[in-house]
C-alpha cells in the first residue's frame, strides 16, 4: 500500500514537471538558454 502511494506521488511530480516544460516551450522559452526562441536564429 505504501509503495503505491509513493509511486502516485512520484508520478504526479513527474507529470507536473513535464507539463511545466511543455507550457514553457509553447510560450517560446528554451530549456537550454532561457531566452526568447522567437528571436533566435538558431531555432529555425
Amino acid at each position: 500500500m505504501g509503495t503505491a502511494i509513493v509511486l502516485a506521488i512520484v508520478a504526479g511530480a513527474a507529470g507536473l514537471a513535464v507539463r511545466s516544460m511543455v507550457r514553457d516551450k509553447k510560450a517560446g522559452k528554451s530549456l537550454q538558454c532561457g531566452g526568447d526562441c522567437s528571436h533566435c536564429g538558431g531555432c529555425h
